[in-house]
C-alpha cells in the first residue's frame, strides 16, 4: 500500500470539470464558479489545487495577464489563466454545464 497523500482530489476534479465547460480562467474567477455550484472551499485551496494540478499535468498555464487598475494593494494585478493539460479527465459534469449555461 503506498504511503502518503492520494495523487487524486475531489476538489481538483471539480476545478477539471470547470475548466472543461468554461476553457480557461483564473483563480478568483474558478473559485466564485465553484463556491455556487460545489460546497465551499476557499480561494487559497483553488490556488493550491491549480498548482498542484500543473504539477500533475491536469492543468497547464495558458497565459498571464498584468491588469491595470485601483485595487487595494497596489495599481497593478497579475492574472494567470490555466485551462486542462493532458492529464485530465473530465467527466462531464451536468451542474457545472447548466450553472455556466444560466450565467
Amino acid at each position: 500500500m503506498k504511503r502518503g497523500r492520494p495523487v487524486k482530489s475531489v476538489i481538483r476534479q471539480n476545478v477539471v470539470e470547470i475548466l472543461h465547460h468554461l476553457g480557461k480562467g483564473y483563480v478568483y474567477e474558478i473559485a466564485k464558479i465553484y463556491n455556487q455550484v460545489f460546497p465551499p472551499v476557499t480561494q487559497r485551496s483553488i490556488y493550491y489545487h491549480l498548482r498542484k494540478g500543473v504539477s500533475t499535468e491536469e492543468f497547464a498555464v495558458h497565459k498571464i495577464e498584468v491588469e491595470k487598475g485601483d485595487f487595494s494593494w497596489g495599481s497593478t494585478v497579475e492574472k494567470t489563466y490555466y485551462h486542462l493539460g493532458k492529464g485530465a479527465e473530465p467527466k462531464g459534469e451536468m451542474r457545472v454545464k447548466e450553472f455556466l449555461k444560466k450565467r
